[in-house]
Parts: structure tokens; sequence; C-alpha cells
């Protein structure tokens, strides 16, 4: 039975521009003499070093740990020697920088022992931790990790599984070509993670502009029950997540949303294959194929190593002289470069030279003029002039109100924007400052609370002490008053302080006069040859006096106590 599909509203129809690095099969890009290998390379948390400077590592040896379960780890794409763990720039427009791990390649490409696993006969928590310990995660882009996309959601079982082999974004082919010469390697991924989430059903979908994609596609196929390759309309941004999802089975996703909550979830075509080599082969995550594409004289796909130098991948595809720049990503989403000696990454899935003469500079940017283009082709239903003003004016909470964070960033609206003005920008700079605030927010929440602990402690503390004095008082009172007969001037005066706050004073000299006079007593019976100790006074309450006059009638009982058997009350 065929699908019924939906449509989004917006979108664009760019020149596509497929043909250019699909004339030639996937090569494979020579082992590189150095990888700079990004600890951080998913939407998770930072793996931790499990490598150290001088250390021999093997290929697919894990040297980054996941950190807790919203992470994947990290492995060594070829075998080597690690030189250094260090902070490195990135691939990311503000040069950003992150612990690193560089290995000297030795040439040998010698693996770890591999383990294949019979998928059919493990649990599917057992196949999501093998996932992520084979830092398996999206690379469609956003390289969330693929463990967590696969657990259960709310709605409880996922029933459709989409398979996103869209590849919307003009001169990206990597996809393409993966579905042409891998299908039923890919096929065999797709069996793994329906096995995992115990889909009903399978939804292949591909643009329409890829025949021999959806050729092959449907050939491997053929065989596979519950499994339909489903050919889609070609329109920019029909590869998005959400948009892929609408378009297959009319179920929308809001933001903030996973599609498991609803029954549905949705992966790209490489993390199917990547899925496939880690369960069935044994191999994490050490390569991905990328395009490279644009003003170049021989475009192409390659298998390259995580980590490998870009500037050493350009040589393969060899940019033309008039090229001034490098884009990573498509010219819809990618961002420029600020300098080829950066590493390929798990999300890096092409590689575009510019020339002003194929991607020319967007001209002078002038006022908006509320045309409302820009809402026409917004695919997620935006009113994108009014976030280009509230993003301008830095009023984050109106820009908030008008659901900011939908934004998919797919430049759909600068594109058609007759003023020039790089929508995208201000809404990517909108939502950095807020998020910026929201920690500053926590932060500062954070620090409060720790505050307030503080003092609750101190006073809880204080209570403790207090209490324990009052109980060790009340013991030894109980004690004296059984068997032992202080002196009768102390009784009194210990009595009278009893009584009333305003009279403690001068009670109180009254009893440091009987605890002299009992020690002089105490110490004249010890010469004369005695040995029965003489009576402590009963304590004063505590609380009842100044604690400066406390703090001296301790002093005092410890100086007769050296004499004495009882213990001090008060310590």
């Amino acid at each position: 039975m065929l699908a019924t599909l939906f449509r989004f509203k917006g979108g664009i129809k760019p020149a596509s521009h497929k043909d250019e690095s699909s004339r030639v099969p996937i090569g494979r890009a020579p082992l590189p003499p150095r990888l700079i290998v990004p600890l951080r390379q998913s939407a998770g948390g930072t793996p931790l070093p499990l490598v150290r400077p001088g250390q021999k590592v093997l290929k697919g040896e894990r040297i980054g740990a996941p950190e807790g379960n919203f992470s994947a780890a990290i492995h060594a794409p070829s075998s080597g020697t690690v030189l250094a763990i260090e902070a490195r720039p990135l691939p990311h427009p503000s040069e950003l920088s992150a612990l690193c791990v560089e290995i000297e390649t030795d040439g040998e490409e010698r693996w770890i022992e591999r383990a294949p696993v019979d998928y059919q006969t493990q649990s599917p928590d057992i196949l999501r931790d093998l996932l992520r310990d084979a830092g398996i995660v999206g690379l469609g882009g956003a390289t969330f990790p693929s463990h967590v996309k696969l657990r259960p959601g709310s709605a409880g079982r996922i029933e459709t599984l989409v398979i996103n082999g869209a590849e919307c974004e003009p001169w990206i082919t990597c996809d393409d070509m993966l579905m042409r010469e891998r299908a039923a390697d890919l096929l065999r991924g797709i069996a793994i993670l329906r096995h995992i989430v115990s889909a009903e059903r399978v939804l292949v979908g591909i643009e329409d502009n890829k025949p021999q994609a959806i050729a092959a596609m449907r050939a491997a196929a053929a065989q596979a029950e519950g499994i339909e390759v489903v050919p889609v309309p070609t329109r920019y941004p029909a590869g998005g997540e959400k948009q892929l999802i609408r378009v297959l089975t009319g179920i929308e996703i809001p933001y903030g949303k996973l599609g498991t909550e609803f029954g549905v979830q949705c992966f790209n075509v490489g993390t199917a294959y990547s899925v496939y080599r880690a369960i069935e082969l044994g191999e994490p995550l050490v390569s991905r194929i990328v395009t490279l594409a644009g003003n170049m004289e021989r475009p192409a796909n390659y298998e390259v190593l995580i980590g490998t130098p870009i500037d050493q991948l350009l040589e393969l595809a060899r940019p033309k002289p008039d090229t001034d720049r490098f884009i990573v990503g498509g010219p819809m989403m990618g961002f420029r470069l600020p300098r080829t000696d950066l590493p390929v990454t798990k999300g890096a899935n092409c590689i575009l030279a510019a020339s002003q003469a194929l991607f020319p500079e967007p001209g002078e940017e002038m006022p908006c003029i509320r045309c409302g283009a820009c809402t026409l082709v917004c695919p997620v239903e935006l009113q994108p002039h009014e976030l280009y003003w509230f993003a301008r004016s830095k009023n984050f909470g109106k820009a908030q109100e008008y659901h900011i964070f939908d934004c998919i960033e797919c430049g759909c609206c600068a594109y058609v924007c007759p003023s020039n003005i790089r929508l995208v920008d201000y809404y990517r700079f909108a939502k950095t400052s807020m998020r910026a605030l929201e920690r500053d927010k926590a932060a500062a929440d954070t620090a409060r609370e720790r505050y307030e602990f503080r003092n609750y402690r101190a006073e809880r503390e204080q209570k403790e002490k207090t209490e324990r004095l009052a109980a060790k008082t009340a013991a030894a009172r109980q004690g004296l008053a059984a068997g032992e007969k202080a002196p009768a001037a102390a009784t009194a005066a210990a009595s009278s302080a009893a009584g009333a706050d305003e009279q403690a004073l001068p009670l109180l000299d009254e009893a440091k006069r009987a605890l002299i006079a009992a020690a002089i007593e105490r110490t004249q019976s010890k010469k004369d040859g005695g040995d029965a100790p003489a009576a402590m006074p009963a304590p004063l309450p505590v609380g009842e006096t100044p604690q400066r006059e406390v703090e001296f009638y301790r002093m005092l009982v410890r100086e007769t106590a050296k004499t004495s058997s009882p213990e001090d009350p008060l310590q």
C-alpha cells in the first residue's frame, strides 16, 4: 500500500546542482599523517579522555568515554601514537576551541579486536548501549546521540520509523551516493533500528530528483516486509526531520518534543549505515562520507576518517584559482570556514568551495519593507519579519512570544528577502543571547540556593549544639541532685539565677566565690590526707546568663575538675 503524502507550508526550490559531484563513485580519502579528533562531536556532553600523550592506540580504540547517558563515545580513526590532548579550534564560525586528541598515524591501520553482534538475540537496551559505546550519532548534521532517539517515548512503542534520504539541500550528494552504492548494507542497518524500536512499518523518504537512489533502495527492500521506499516532492527543506515526518505521516511535532512522544522517529540514511557497521561488523564510527563540491575541478564524494584536516582533503578535489572561501555544509544552512586546517567532524557532510561568480556575496543590507515574502516561505509558519525586529532591538521577551526557538534556521527567509537582510544571523544572535541569559539566571539561582542552605545549615548546627549542651547540663544536674551536696551559697545562687534573668549577675558572683571556696577546701583536704572530693555545685541553666559568664563558669569548672572525679557537664 502506497503511503499517503502530506504537505508542509512554505519552502523554496533553489537550483539543486546535484550532478556535479555524483558522476563518479565514492572514493576513499588517503590516510593523513596526523589526525585531530575533537572529543565533543555530539549534541550531548563532552566525552572524558581515556588516553595520554605517548600512548599507542589502535584503529577503533576508545579515546573518549561518554559523559553520562546523553553523550556518545569517541574512537581513534586510525592506529598510531597520541601526541597531545589539548584545546584546538573546531569547524565553527567563531573558531570555538575544544579538547582534541592529536594522533600521529603509523600507516598500518591496525584495528582493535572487533566483536560483531547478532542483533536478533540481543535486547533493545543492550543494543542501545552498544550504539552509545560505538559513538553513533545523527549524520544528517545535528549529531544527536542515536541511542537517545531510540528510547521509547511517552507514547510507548514507536510505530513508524522514518528513514531520511531526502537530502534536500543543494550541492550535497553524500546520502544519494550512499543509497546508490550501499543500499543492501543500509537496509541491514534499517532492520537493526526497526528491531530496537519494534516499529510496525518503515518509510524511506527520498526526493524525486534522485531516481537512481530510489531504484537501488527499492531493489534492496523488495524482499523486506513493512519497508516502503517513498519518493517525495523536491522542495527545500523537505529533508528537515520534522518536515519529512509531516510529509510522510501527517504528524506535526512541536518545538522541544521528540518524535518518540508521537510514536514516530526519524534517522538519516548515513546513521542507519553506521548502525549496521557498529552492530554487524563491530566497527565504531570513525569515518563518514563527505561531499566535495562547488568551485572545484574534481567534485566527488569521499569516505573520510574523522579528524582529517580539511586542507589535506581539499587537495583531492582541487579548488579553482578564483576560490575565495570555503563553506562547511550546504549553501543554505552551512557556515563559512575561518581557516582550512580544521578537522573533519561527524557532522561535516559537505565542503563547498565558493567564488564570487558561483556564490556571490549578498548585497548591502537595506531596510525591511514588510513585503511578507519571508512569511510565505517559512516552513514552520513563523513571522520572520517580526522576529527580525525583536531580535534586532534585543526584545527577547517578544521574540520568545513569537516562538523564535521554533525556527530551524533553514535560510528560506533570507533566500527570498529583497532587502538582503541576513535574517538567520539575527535569529542566531537572539537565540544565543537568550540562552546566555538563561545560563546566567540559572547560575544566580544556584548561588542564592547555596547561600540560603549555608545559612540554614549554620542555624541548624547552632541549634543542635545548644540542645546537646542543654541535655548534658540537665544530666549533670540530675546526678548532683541525687548524691552530691553543693555549697549552700552556690546552690542558692544557681537557684536564684534560674528564676529571673535580671538577678543572674549578682547571684553568679556568689557562685564564683562559692566555687573558689570549694576549690580551696578540696585543696586543703587533699593536703590533710583526705581523698573525698568536694561536691560540685549545681550548674546554672544554659541560656539564662550572658555568654561571657557561661564561658567563665566553664573555665572555673575545668580548673576545679583537675582534682575531682566528676566530668565537666558543659564539655
